[in-house]
């Protein structure tokens, strides 16, 4: 093989290089987020604040280490609380971890959920849906979501 043509494979092997670890990164299971719990925290002038506690299982053979949190929260179908958390950590392999995640809810949200209470409000139980992310670089952001009932206390 002369060589001109031997730099041109071993040129088109280094291109393929990154593309096969991209395709490794895609190989992983979902992470399994549960709510574990929420709680009152002190709200400042119109909002509410929750405290959101995520049961976060990795499913994977290896760990996943991030550093920062982000989450959305629905209830009954709307838009009602958001939050960010600078934590770091890591999730271990076959493991678990609890994050504790800061939601504020607006006023505005507040009220327009109080207007739309439904049937399943009525009955304790709130749908919700919460998306978020665990931030980890370049290529190491992992998203999740949950959704279940949520049990209003009596």
């Amino acid at each position: 093989m002369n060589p001109s043509r031997r730099s041109l494979l071993g040129l088109s092997a280094l291109a393929l290089l990154p593309m096969a670890g991209c395709a490794a990164l895609g190989q992983r299971d979902a992470l399994r987020v549960h709510v574990a719990g929420v709680e009152a925290l002190p709200g400042e002038g119109l909002e509410l604040r929750i405290l959101v506690k995520l049961r976060v299982q990795n499913p994977n053979d290896s760990a996943i280490a991030f550093d920062g949190v982000a989450l959305d929260l629905e209830l009954n179908g709307r838009s009602f609380a958001s939050g960010v958390s600078d934590q770091k950590g890591e999730v271990p392999r076959f493991g678990e971890t609890l994050l504790n995640v800061p939601l504020t809810v607006s006023a505005f949200a507040a009220v327009r959920q109080a207007m739309g209470f439904s049937d399943a409000a009525a009955r304790g139980e709130l749908p919700y849906v919460l998306t978020g992310k665990l931030a980890g670089g370049l290529f190491g952001t992992v998203r999740f979501s949950d959704k279940g009932l949520l049990k209003l206390p009596k």
